[in-house]
């Protein structure tokens, strides 16, 4: 600690929140004050005087509350930065003056208030119970898919014209009459097939008995849960024109079949790589839910504070979420009103544990000294650059510049950690339902 310097003591307020008194000695606030004096008389302009020239005395009786403020400016954070370096502390926020003791000839005395990193103590985190079960696939899974495949490699023929029937595809031109916000909706050369699980009933109803010519306004009612949001929960007036009717050929399930889908030679080498594939998407789902749910109960099993400079942070990242949502759907995030502060308290908590699993995760890595490789990074930046049809070189570099690189390092770590939380987890196959029991 420097000589002359006195800290009476560091306290802690709550949570993660402490107070530093510190003190600075006169002959640093006279150093610093002269120091600042001097870079205004260089630049200060009086009557009679050259810049630069101007007596200090002067200087002082104009210029005394500027130099005063910019010194202390200047010497708060200094000493504030030298406190915390031989405390050992990790502060993670800016500080708060309290108690400002600043008069002439005396040292400067202040109270700095601020947050440090919270103490992660873990407690065990192998053996942690989660329902899982090893996914399965069967014939029928296979065969709902080999069924899609051969629903996109269907061919159309045209029929003759004559009322439309159910199982009928129906090519129309449709165009939004009312029912939808902004720019009316339009589709050409529509194929409507009459019947099929993915056709809404309310086109099944007006589209059945309508003849290629005939033009019609109907009204369709779309469900909550429709996957295109604009038409989610909405009724829509359309003005339709039929153009044309068609009947929908399948080709035969056989091996001519699985060669035209790619590299394959008989149709049970099509079922097979079916198969194989649907289990690791079912086996990749599975585990997802589980470390969902390890992360979950790892955070449920901690409970340190957190530092309200982290939950600000995490709510300042779930508005950016919020607004890119909207600008990618075209909606000038200027135009969006956002109230921080109710965002703030209706998703506090969901901040907190999120927070707390994110440290949790990061202290398990630490611990078990789990990190990502040079190649994990590699093949990320390499998978990006194919997919963006750019140079890996440009990539790396912009990744570099930019923060990227980190990012994806953390979230390698991440991932793996989870992933060595699962392979030691207790995993339990969940109950059977117990069956009801009929009454009398």
């Amino acid at each position: 600690m420097a000589a002359g310097q006195e800290t009476k003591s560091l306290a802690l307020i709550e949570g993660c929140k402490h107070e530093l008194e510190i003190t600075i000695p006169v002959e640093e606030v006279e150093k610093e004050s002269d120091k600042v004096a001097e870079e205004i008389r260089a630049k200060a302009k009086m009557p009679g005087f050259r810049p630069g020239k101007v007596p200090m005395s002067m200087v002082r009786q104009r210029y005394g509350t500027s130099i005063r403020q910019e010194a202390l400016e200047n010497l708060l954070p200094k000493f504030f930065r030298k406190r915390i370096e031989e405390e050992h502390l990790h502060v993670v926020s800016s500080f708060n003056v309290k108690d400002l003791e600043f008069e002439a000839g005396k040292p400067v005395k202040f109270k700095a208030e601020f947050e440090v990193a919270p103490e992660v103590e873990l407690g065990e985190y192998r053996g942690i119970s989660v329902p899982y079960e090893q996914p399965v696939v069967t014939d029928e899974d296979v065969n709902e898919r080999l069924e899609t495949l051969r629903q996109r490699k269907a061919d159309y023929a045209n029929l003759d014209p004559r009322p439309a029937e159910m199982g009928d595809v129906v090519v129309v031109d449709l165009h939004s009459v009312s029912g939808l916000e902004g720019e009316p909706m339009h589709a050409h050369d529509l194929q409507v097939e009459l019947g099929s699980p993915e056709t809404l009933p309310d086109f099944n109803d007006h589209l059945v008995g309508l003849t290629p010519g005939d033009e019609a306004n109907i009204t369709v009612t779309y469900p909550e849960e429709y996957a295109q949001e604009r038409l989610a929960g909405k009724t829509v007036e359309f003005h339709v024109d039929v153009k044309q009717l068609q009947r929908k050929e399948l080709p035969e399930l056989n091996d001519e079949f699985a060669k035209d889908l790619g590299d394959y030679q008989t149709l049970e080498e099509l079922k097979e790589t079916i198969r194989n594939n649907a289990l690791r998407e079912r086996e990749m789902a599975a585990q997802r839910r589980a470390k969902e749910a390890i992360a979950e109960k790892l955070a449920d099993m901690h409970g340190f504070p957190v530092p309200e400079a982290y939950v600000d942070r995490q709510i300042d990242m779930y508005i950016e979420r919020f607004l890119g949502e909207h600008a990618a759907q075209g909606t000038d995030p200027k135009k969006i009103p956002v109230d921080r502060e109710k965002v703030k308290e209706a998703m506090r908590d969901r901040a907190i544990k999120e927070i707390r699993t994110s440290l949790l995760i990061e202290k398990v890595a630490d611990v078990e000294s789990i990190n990502a490789t040079k190649d994990e990074v590699d093949a990320e930046v390499q998978r990006f650059a194919k997919q963006e049809r750019e140079p890996v070189a440009a990539v790396r570099k912009r990744f570099e510049e930019n923060g990227t690189l980190g990012r994806i390092a953390h979230a390698i770590r991440t991932e793996k950690t989870l992933s060595f939380l699962f392979e030691h987890a207790r995993k339990e196959v969940p109950a059977e339902p117990a069956p009801e029991e009929n009454a009398g």
